[in-house]
């Protein structure tokens, strides 16, 4: 395929628009409140070990798998997975290919409802009310309820009108704005907060090592878990934007500074969050607790705290609406490449969908709960799995290595392939049963 025929299709104009993108899709909410989490509970500075290996090892490996199955066929998962079935003569691509894109449509389902709280809580920075809410139980009582529902809708509105504009113009464009901007405000947050009266607590517990808990299994479960899904591995999302790229670009390269700039920014937030939570003698919980609840009450317990946490809540949106365009982006995708409508029609069709489904969801913690457990421990693994497969058990060595190779500037051999049968696809069926035993490690 010419450039020409990558820019009728539409698609990614330049390099650093791809890659920017690629970080983008990979830094979400994961990174800001679970990275910190795992990396002061399990072993502080020693959980880097495990987790800088699996990171090394298995995440760029996947973006590698992913992106160059995108390429090479010119589409997202169900375009390459029922393009091999049918060369094979193989019965089931049409659903197997759908799978994918299901798994990324529940993440964005949920992940918007999650979205809706942060621009709730950003909208009570800028009216300066987050200086007066009782932080121990706002929370609760927004989440879950009907309240919860106009900025649930305002997610995916926002989210809509970005993949509506397509991915030059709406994605990429996003990126190349929103993650300089991203990068300023962490900076900005981050001297604010190592300046706070006893950070330094925060930053002894981070970089401290605790080299006992490399002992424990579960240190190494959750650096796996984390190293999985920071990268946004999901079968789907990294397969369509590598399939909006043409062949001048360096997946091996671009994999590892997707794979870096997202622990970067992982690192970063876990400087900014854990040393101001320590500063005021809170405990550094994970989950929503962490962003939703604990954070608040550091904000206000600071001079000027409607300005620093309105920082804090726009960064955190533009790093979740960065994320949840490469979500909406995988169905829209999957069904322009099955039905003959336009963009703007499926991608409104789409978002209406998700919306209406994901109502249950943002009213009914419990359901919330299950769902997003279900997406994320079992289907949306099961996919990169299925993905993974296809990739190196059914494509020829040749075709497995021209996918990779075109535009690389050192190119992979036949390691690789090995790489990916014998360690990345074990390893992701490890992950999907650690998954199962410890409630999820993602």
């Amino acid at each position: 395929m010419t450039k020409n025929d990558i820019k009728q299709r539409d698609g990614f104009t330049s390099k650093f628009g791809f890659l920017v993108s690629c970080i983008g899709a990979a830094l979400g909410l994961g990174n800001i409140w679970m990275f910190p989490y795992k990396l002061g509970t399990y072993g502080g500075a020693a959980f880097l070990i495990p987790y800088l290996i699996f990171v090394s090892i298995l995440s760029t490996t996947g973006l590698i798998t992913e992106f160059s199955f995108g390429r090479f066929y010119k589409g997202g998962s169900y375009t390459g997975i029922t393009t091999i079935f049918q060369k094979r003569n193989l019965k089931g691509g049409k659903i197997i290919g759908l799978l994918p894109a299901l798994g990324i449509t529940g993440i964005f389902m949920f992940y918007c409802v999650v979205i809706g709280w942060v621009l709730k809580y950003f909208a009570l920075s800028i009216s300066g009310k987050i200086s007066s809410i009782d932080a121990s139980t706002y929370f609760n009582d927004f989440s879950g309820t009907s309240s919860s529902i106009p900025w649930f809708l305002l997610a995916v509105l926002i989210t809509l009108l970005v993949v509506h504009s397509g991915i030059a113009k709406g994605i990429e464009k996003l990126n190349k704005i929103a993650l300089p901007i991203l990068l300023v405000l962490f900076i900005i947050l981050l001297i604010k907060s190592l300046s706070l009266d006893g950070a330094m607590k925060g930053v002894e517990y981070l970089i401290t090592p605790r080299w006992t808990d490399l002992l424990n299994i579960k240190t190494w479960v959750m650096a796996l878990g984390q190293a999985f899904f920071t990268v946004s591995l999901t079968g789907c999302g990294m397969v369509v934007y590598g399939s909006y790229i043409n062949e001048d670009y360096d997946i091996p390269t671009s994999s590892l500074q997707t794979a870096f700039f997202d622990t970067l920014a992982g690192l970063m937030a876990s400087f900014i969050i854990i040393p101001a939570v320590f500063a005021f003698g809170l405990d550094p919980a994970g989950g929503p607790s962490l962003l939703f609840i604990t954070i608040p009450k550091v904000f206000q317990s600071m001079p000027y705290s409607s300005l620093f946490s309105t920082i804090f809540f726009i960064s955190i949106i533009f790093a979740a609406i960065s994320s949840s365009v490469s979500m909406l982006e995988g169905p829209v995708e999957t069904l322009l490449a099955a039905t003959g409508l336009t963009r703007k029609k499926i991608s409104t069709y789409v978002a209406i969908i998700c919306f209406i489904l994901g109502i249950p969801l943002a009213i009914n913690t419990t359901m919330f709960i299950k769902f997003a457990d279900f997406i994320t421990i079992i289907l949306s693994p099961l996919c990169v799995l299925f993905v993974s497969i296809i990739f190196f058990y059914f494509m020829s060595k040749k075709d497995i290595l021209t996918a990779i190779n075109q535009g690389s500037k050192r190119p992979v051999g036949s390691w690789f392939i090995f790489l990916g049968k014998y360690i990345f696809v074990p390893v992701t069926i490890i992950i999907i049963i650690f998954g199962i035993i410890y409630g999820g490690i993602g």
